[in-house]
């Protein structure tokens, strides 16, 4: 069993940046690809970027690539996604994911294990 707990999200102006933390609970962090995913009103949860359980794989949605990075923290079990040059069509509540295996899945349905989620808005 999986915890996940995100926290990071807030209001920025287009162009500023701000960086998510996805805390998870569990002794076995390393064994899981943990993802990123986002969603917008009436629109379907969308892949933004995946990290593999030892690192240092990742992969991004083209719409994020070159403005966003995911990446790790083994000590602390935290996932962060940091995302710079932030335009108004990157609001949206983002989530946070656990799944099994080995391969950095870019649905939804590839990863077993939620957070709540954490809003954000980016004003033009």
């Amino acid at each position: 069993q999986v915890q996940l707990v995100e926290s990071g999200g807030g209001l920025v102006q287009a162009g500023g940046s701000l960086r998510l933390s996805c805390a998870a609970s569990g002794r076995t962090f390393s064994s899981y690809v943990m993802g990123w995913f986002r969603q917008a009103p009436g629109k379907e949860r969308e892949f933004v970027a995946a990290i593999s359980g030892t690192g240092p794989s990742t992969s991004y949605a083209d719409s994020v690539k070159g403005r966003f990075t995911i990446s790790r923290d083994y000590a602390k079990n935290i996932v962060y996604l940091r995302m710079n040059n932030l335009k108004p069509e990157d609001t949206a509540a983002y989530f946070c994911a656990a799944g099994p295996g080995m391969v950095l899945g870019t649905t939804p349905d590839g990863y077993s294990y939620w957070g709540q989620g954490t809003q954000v808005a980016v004003s033009s």
